[in-house]
């Protein structure tokens, strides 16, 4: 039995996480100042420094090319939009749908109604780029994605304390058949309504409904005409649910009281301090969603197919006008250096208007010329302000 729509309609509030040094943090699709296409990469924290920044400069180790080793580049795309259809969607209309104007990406899931642990919970069954979807912290959590990958089951915190799950231990899980699954970890999921996730091996097992739902990516688009056009496709009875948060500019947190000398030891806290030294009025939450679409906070940082380097993806030519030396650094600005590029960006962003709510749209379009790019900064910019308050 699949379970009910509409499910809550709005993103799942992603809980406040303990370590705010900004090293659990995804790459979302983006692009650099002046070009279009994608620089993502995953997060942690290794000592090796980035191309271009010596070895014995003075950047903190959890500066340094951050990005776990070898994991694999990847995007975060903010859920704008859910659909459903009682009899599943076809490969088609999935086709039909990732075609309609303003539609940048969609994923499907499986889906259903089972017993966990002898209580009823709604369970998805979701592909690896389901990683690309979920809130920031989420995403970055590699232990998260381990455990889905050797096929456990992974809850939401509030359905870990409904379902009396604890990690480490196994549960019997009910839906066609009835299987015994190891309980990996809670954490917060991108899909309202959802109470747990298991990966396609184990939803094709449990024999949940294939390809019950759709996840749709569509920033810088009218929703409402884009909703009417996916029930189209995929036919009576079909539910399709905004998720789209309400985000106000004027909202957004802007730091105060923040030490703007010394060397920041976190990307957090390079972020608070570039805006409040080099931006007072912008919120530094646009400097963080801006730092993670364009290199993940350094996990990818170029040199891009257009040339755009460095944490904050610059194209050389902006660099030669925007660049600084910035938090103690020396010699000249360096465009790999985070210390030195967070704060050019925050310069350049607050040339153009980011100090001002009336404008910041405006700034952030001059970073990157497209509406969308504008959109996902502001949600994202949203998020971080719920979860790093």
């Amino acid at each position: 039995m699949l379970f009910p729509f509409p499910w809550r309609a709005a993103l799942a509030g992603a809980a406040t996480c303990a370590a705010l040094a900004l090293a659990a943090v995804p790459a979302q699709a983006g692009a650099a100042p002046g070009r279009p296409g994608p620089a993502a990469g995953s997060l942690g924290f290794t000592a090796t420094p980035p191309p271009g920044v010596a070895a014995g400069s003075s950047v903190p180790s959890s500066l340094k090319a951050p990005g776990s080793a070898g994991a694999l580049p990847r995007q975060l795309f903010v859920p704008d939009l859910i659909a459903a259809a009682p009899a599943g969607i076809s490969p088609a209309q999935l086709a039909r749908i990732g075609k309609l104007t303003g539609v940048r990406n969609v994923l499907p899931v499986d889906g259903g109604k089972v017993t966990v642990n002898g209580r009823s919970a709604n369970v998805l069954g979701v592909p690896a780029a389901f990683r690309s979807w979920t809130p920031p912290e989420t995403a970055a959590a590699n232990a998260v994605w381990t455990d889905l990958g050797q096929g456990q089951l992974v809850s939401t915190r509030g359905a870990a304390g409904k379902l009396h799950l604890a990690a480490g231990h196994s549960y019997p899980v009910a839906a066609a058949v009835q299987l015994r699954l190891p309980f990996g970890a809670p954490t917060t999921l991108s899909v309202p309504g959802a109470d747990a996730i298991v990966n396609q091996s184990r939803s094709s097992q449990l024999g949940l409904a294939k390809n019950f739902a759709v996840l749709i990516n569509a920033p810088g688009v009218n929703l409402v005409t884009l909703m009417a056009k996916i029930k189209l496709v995929i036919g009576t009875g079909a539910k399709v649910i905004n998720l789209v948060p309400v985000v106000t500019v004027g909202s957004l947190p802007v730091s105060t009281n923040v030490p703007t000398t010394g060397v920041p030891s976190s990307y957090l806290n390079l972020y608070k301090a570039s805006a409040a030294k080099y931006c007072p009025g912008m919120s530094w939450t646009v400097l963080a969603a801006i730092g993670e679409i364009e290199s993940g906070n350094g996990a990818n940082e170029g040199p891009s197919s257009a040339g755009a380097l460095g944490p904050m993806q610059f194209l050389p030519s902006t660099w030669a006008e925007w660049g600084i030396t910035g938090f103690g650094q020396t010699g000249a600005p360096d465009i790999w250096n985070p210390l030195d590029a967070v704060p050019s960006a925050a310069r350049m962003l607050c040339a153009d208007g980011a100090g001002n709510t009336a404008t910041l749209r405006g700034a952030i379009f001059s970073y990157n010329h497209a509406t969308w790019y504008v959109d996902e900064v502001l949600a994202l910019a949203s998020e971080y302000a719920q979860n790093y308050p």
